[in-house]
């Protein structure tokens, strides 16, 4: 479970990077379905590092407030899981 957490977090981070990459050069973009659905598969702490090191999203509600929000959940539920 460990080196899932870290693999999809790594990929969110880069994901992040790659896409203002993209943005910066007019290409074609990674749809934001994509970019949050990483997040939500465990990779939310890797999303906003990747937002805010790469100075990408930070504007979008939807990331600004939506990426926390999914990783409190996460944390929640993990939480909440290693309590039974």
């Amino acid at each position: 479970m460990h080196i899932y957490l870290l693999a999809v977090n790594a990929l969110g981070l880069i994901i992040m990077h790659y896409d203002k990459y993209l943005a910066k050069n007019n290409m074609w973009r990674i749809p934001e379905k994509t970019l949050l659905g990483i997040a939500v598969i465990g990779g939310s702490l890797g999303c906003i590092l990747g937002m805010y090191s790469a100075r990408h999203k930070t504007r979008k509600p939807k990331f600004a407030i939506g990426l926390p929000v999914i990783l409190i959940a996460q944390i929640s539920a993990t939480a909440l899981y290693m309590q039974k």
